[in-house]
């Protein structure tokens, strides 16, 4: 099993957004994927509740519990454990931290954004923890200086994985209405560029291992 945690010290930055759309593109490519919510406002239980069905289930868990539960999900085929963490300095984030393969630190293209990205970035590096920045909620194109000075600071500081994600309503509506954004519109934007996430993710992560064969009774 691989495990993505979602996480910054900073609020507002999509995480729960982009978590849900996330696992449900794994999902939809053939994953086993399972979230665990570790931020207080359990925003992922609470989309969980409006989709009504199982195929991606969520878990609210606490610190002390992550290792247990994560062995639990291995044995039981999970093959993808998608992370949710607050937007604050806490004893969740610090324990999504140190459990995940791979850490992912989504930033708006602001100032306030990226300098709590770089708070993040250095508790990563003592953890000695593999991570990446995600530019999420990027303004249009017209407005590309930003975008590129965004990209320039994060880059800067770490590895960027691809693609920018764009501020468009599908990825809002999907959450609300209990989806990820690849189910919501298949073929918008949105879900080109969650698609292209997963592909980038999964390079970085690898591949699900394989289940060793049934040997057969004598």
């Amino acid at each position: 099993m691989r495990t993505i945690s979602f996480c910054t010290q900073k609020g507002g930055s999509g995480k729960s957004t982009l978590a849900s759309s996330v696992a449900v593109a794994a999902h939809e490519a053939g994953e086993r994927v399972f979230i665990l919510d570790m931020d207080p406002q359990q925003s992922l239980m609470k989309w969980a509740k409006v989709r009504k069905k199982n195929d991606v289930p969520v878990e609210a868990v606490q610190p002390g519990k992550l290792a247990s539960i994560l062995n639990q999900l291995a044995k039981s085929g999970v093959t993808l454990c998608v992370i949710d963490t607050a937007g604050t300095e806490s004893a969740a984030t610090a324990a999504a931290m140190k459990a995940a393969d791979l850490c992912i630190i989504p930033a708006r293209p602001n100032a306030f954004d990226l300098w709590a990205s770089e708070i993040t970035r250095k508790a990563l590096r003592e953890l000695r923890k593999e991570y990446v920045f995600l530019l999420n909620q990027c303004p249009p194109s017209q407005q590309s200086a930003r975008i590129e000075e965004g990209v320039a600071a994060l880059e800067k500081m770490g590895g960027l994985i691809s693609p920018l994600i764009g501020a468009r309503a599908d990825y809002q509506d999907a959450a609300r209405n209990g989806c990820g954004v690849t189910e919501w519109s298949a073929n918008g934007d949105a879900a080109i560029e969650m698609r292209k996430l997963w592909s980038s993710i999964r390079k970085r992560i690898g591949p699900a291992a394989k289940a060793a064969p049934v040997r057969k009774a004598a």
